[in-house]
C-alpha cells in the first residue's frame, strides 16, 4: 500500500500550491483522505478530510477559505490546493487513507499515510 503525495515546493508568501495524493485504486476504495502537516519542532496537524465520495468535507478551523480539499475519484487522486499561503503554512504536508468512508479530522482514524512532501513559505 502506498500513498505519494507530491506538489510541494518553495513559494513567496501570497502565493499557492496544490498538492496531490496518488493511491492505487485499493488504498483509496471506499476510504476516506485525509492531508496532515508538521511543522519542525511541532506535532502532526490535521489540516483538511475528504470523504471517499468526496460530498463530504472538513478543514482545520484556522485554514478555512484558504485551503481546498478535493478528489479525482476516477484517477484516484486527492488534492490539497493551497492559496494565499503564509510563511506558517511552512511544513511537510502528508496525506493519509483513513479506516472508514468518512472524513475524519484525527490521527488515529488513519491507517495508511504517504512520505510526505515539503512546502516552504518565504516571506
Amino acid at each position: 500500500v502506498q500513498l505519494q503525495a507530491s506538489g510541494g515546493g518553495l513559494v513567496q508568501a501570497g502565493g499557492s500550491l496544490k498538492l496531490s495524493c496518488a493511491a492505487s485504486r485499493r488504498t483509496f476504495s471506499n476510504n476516506g483522505v485525509g492531508w496532515f502537516r508538521q511543522a519542525p519542532g511541532k506535532e502532526r496537524a490535521f489540516v483538511a478530510a475528504i470523504s471517499w465520495r468526496g460530498d463530504t468535507t472538513y478543514y482545520a478551523e484556522s485554514l478555512k477559505g484558504r485551503f481546498t480539499i478535493s478528489r479525482d475519484i476516477a484517477k484516484n487522486v486527492v488534492y490539497l490546493q493551497m492559496n494565499s499561503l503564509k510563511p506558517d503554512d511552512t511544513a511537510v504536508y502528508y496525506c493519509a487513507a483513513a479506516r472508514g468512508a468518512a472524513a475524519a479530522a484525527a490521527i488515529s482514524q488513519y491507517q495508511y499515510w504517504g512520505q510526505g512532501t515539503l512546502v516552504t513559505v518565504s516571506s
